[in-house]
């Protein structure tokens, strides 16, 4: 029962925050010095008085900052996040669009980065101090040092361009037909309509973007699962396990594995919410159609109702993974308990 009352108070929060998010972003905004009109207008429009006066009655413009706020409050909270300045489209619509090609991304780096990330940790601890450890810490290093847009591109050059052996950037392939949307998830549309040529075609687009975006998560996760098993194998019940016979793949997934994934649980939630907002520069790179590039599109054109709404959509994510990854932790440890 606490654990209703804990998420129904933590969900009843959730406008208040959004609204601090909201407000942060339109201030930003008005503090701004470029001229939202550069984008709706061409350049002999601005030049006329009419043209001019008729776009700020019609996108709001002519209001003063105040009434802004209030109106764009009042929208956002009626499920109303604006029409696009560039695609003339709501924004609600257009990330409602681009949302299931992120989502999909998003999903495959983080399951190969924790995996990957796990796996490594977990194998560094076993080969403690051996050459083993000191090759996954400098992967980890690695991993948590590049900056996405030199991996992405030094991936695709080498994989795509020079070896040939993954696609170049995109989603799927342009010269195939195109796959009508289920899910708008590409790999579970395919299967769902039984064609596995665009599965395997889906599923080679995904792999190198996937593989870049999560390779920080893989370096994050690895050294906090090295950290936390180390911690683990030196206790009191590990060494009752090793006294009782117990197997060494027993102890270490069994015993040990379980109780060291508790702090990466944080960084796991965090991770997902992270990736989500943080795929700008990985889908610029492979030219993937999601909410990231939706963001830079919409900065480049000075698209402030769309460039509002990816703001609203990440605080969003924000909140909720914080929810899920404190319910995640009940769930691992019942020794903890929601207040």
């Amino acid at each position: 029962m606490n654990a209703y009352r804990y998420v129904l108070r933590r969900l009843a929060g959730l406008p208040f925050l959004l609204l601090g998010v909201v407000t942060v972003a339109f201030l930003l905004s008005q503090l701004s010095p470029a001229e939202p009109l550069a984008s709706i207008l061409s350049e002999r429009q601005l030049s006329n008085p009419e043209a001019v006066a008729a776009a700020k009655a019609r996108w709001g413009l002519d209001r003063s900052p105040v009434e802004q706020y209030l109106y764009y409050v009042k929208n956002v909270f009626e499920g109303d996040l604006g029409i696009s300045f560039r695609t003339k489209q709501p924004v609600i619509e257009d990330l409602a669009a681009r949302l299931p090609a992120t989502m999909e991304l998003v999903l495959a780096a983080l399951f190969l980065g924790v995996g990957s990330g796990i796996v490594l940790g977990v194998v560094a601890a076993r080969f403690r101090d051996t050459v083993v450890d000191q090759l996954v810490r400098l992967i980890a290093l690695f991993g948590s040092s590049l900056p996405v847009f030199w991996s992405g591109l030094a991936a695709l050059s080498i994989f795509s361009v020079q070896l040939g052996l993954l696609p170049g950037p995109g989603r799927m392939n342009p010269r195939a037909a195109a796959l009508d949307p289920i899910t708008g998830f590409n790999t579970i549309d395919a299967i769902l309509r039984g064609n596995m040529a665009s599965f395997s075609d889906a599923v080679t687009h995904l792999i190198l973007p996937a593989a870049v975006l999560g390779w920080a998560t893989t370096g994050v996760i690895s050294r906090l699962v090295r950290a936390s098993m180390l911690d683990v194998l030196g206790q009191d019940y590990i060494l009752m396990a090793k006294a009782k016979g117990s197997s060494g793949l027993r102890i270490l997934f069994h015993h040990a594995l379980r109780n060291a994934l508790l702090p990466a649980i944080t960084v796991i939630g965090y991770s997902f919410a992270y990736l989500l907002t943080g795929a700008v520069l990985t889908e610029t790179i492979f030219s993937w159609p999601g909410v990231g590039s939706y963001a830079v599109e919409s900065a480049r054109a000075l698209d402030y109702p769309a460039i509002m709404g990816v703001t609203m959509l990440g605080g969003a994510v924000f909140v909720l993974t914080n929810l899920a990854t404190d319910l995640a932790y009940v769930l691992v440890d019942p020794r903890i308990k929601l207040q």
